[in-house]
């Protein structure tokens, strides 16, 4: 009973690789398909040059969200405590 189930489990795996390399080989040939449509493309010197300063500006995007400093700690609550005297001399 043991030795059938995981038999069972070995053949799902198996179904599941194939699956997965089918549909690999479906999507690299679509994309072949279409680079090939893009290389026959009059303008497909100026597409390339769109397509690497979309990519530049999206680097750009990405370097600027995840490699920015966080603004120092100190600094901050210093901020806040001017702001806090500030709003404390308008009141008076």
């Amino acid at each position: 009973m043991r030795e059938a189930g995981r038999r069972g489990l070995d053949e799902q795996a198996v179904l599941v690789a194939a699956g997965l390399a089918d549909l690999a080989v479906s999507a690299l040939g679509t994309a072949l398909g279409t680079v090939r449509g893009l290389l026959r493309r009059s303008d497909a010197t100026e597409l390339a040059a769109q397509a690497e300063q979309d990519l530049a500006a999206r680097g750009r995007l990405v370097l600027d969200r995840y490699a920015a400093a966080p603004p120092a700690h100190l600094e901050v609550l210093a901020r806040h405590a001017l702001a806090a005297r500030e709003r404390a001399s308008d009141d008076v």
